[in-house]
């Protein structure tokens, strides 16, 4: 990681709205828009280049983010279809080269490439299916394309669309927070999402019968995720998952109603409200 000047620019002047960013000595730009400014942003000239493209949204419950990864030598042409076809959703990127310098070649090892790193990283849930290919590059070509993905990710985590962003950020053992039960045991961190419980971590099979809808509900999800799978009369974290707070966290691995802030403990048996909140 190394500092970054990154230069946003709104089109309409409304931030929520479509914006350009772009890293002010790189070759790469991306465009964002939501699904409502689909005939405006047709007049922006980088959604006509080629390069590849990012459809962000949710599952029906809202429950987890899906995301879309393509590629096109016109990608306006290709959104169209998906503007007709896809209803999941709500916001594009468009990552191209400011000068329109990509072929199709570099597309589609970049899509692949892109694909391949989100289903590793595991924050969004994919919905491309098997069809992607990796074509064939020259070694200095890959390279330089590799280096192009490195600030694709960039712009799209300050976009809002952390993609490639892995979960695990502490880089070491001082950032490592313990949440024990009678039978459950997991460890986990802060980082700048949420709070991150590693995988292998084990919670309680049972819930509580004070634990509430909320926890259930939580719990229930992550199962039918597969996030959580039963092992030894165990539920366990099958990856790393984000929770929105210390107290979901930790709800979920004790199966009852708990203060994350108390329940969750360094090695030295301090709470993680005495070291973060105090």
């Amino acid at each position: 990681m190394k500092p970054q000047t990154i230069q946003i620019f709104l089109p309409d002047g409304s931030p929520t709205s479509i914006r350009e960013a772009e890293i002010t000595n790189r070759l790469v730009k991306a465009l964002l828009f939501p699904r409502n400014k689909f005939d405006e942003v047709s007049k922006r000239e980088t959604v006509h280049f080629t390069g590849v493209y990012f459809l962000f949204g949710t599952t029906e419950d809202e429950s987890q983010p899906l995301v879309y990864i393509g590629e096109g030598e016109d990608c306006f042409k290709r959104l169209q279809e998906h503007n007709r076809k896809k209803d999941f959703w709500t916001h594009c990127i468009v990552v191209a080269t400011k000068t329109n310098e990509y072929t199709k070649t570099d597309v589609k090892y970049l899509e692949h490439y892109c694909l391949m790193q989100a289903e590793k990283v595991g924050r969004y849930k994919t919905e491309n299916g098997k069809d992607s290919q990796r074509p064939s590059i020259p070694e200095t070509r890959e390279h330089d394309l590799l280096d192009n993905f490195e600030t694709i990710k960039i712009l799209l985590a300050t976009l809002g669309y952390p993609l490639f962003e892995e979960k695990r950020k502490a880089k070491s053992t001082k950032e490592l927070f313990y949440c024990k039960g009678k039978e459950a045991s997991a460890e986990g961190e802060m980082t700048d999402d949420g709070f991150v419980v590693y995988k292998g971590g084990k919670c309680t099979l049972v819930e509580s019968a004070s634990a509430g809808k909320w926890i259930n509900d939580i719990r229930t999800r992550l199962i039918d995720d597969s996030v959580l799978k039963e092992v030894n009369k165990m539920l366990v974290f099958q990856t790393d998952h984000i929770f929105k707070s210390p107290s979901a966290a930790a709800g979920t691995i004790l199966a009852r109603r708990a203060n994350g802030w108390l329940e969750w403990k360094n090695k030295e048996g301090k709470t993680l409200d005495e070291l973060k909140r105090k």
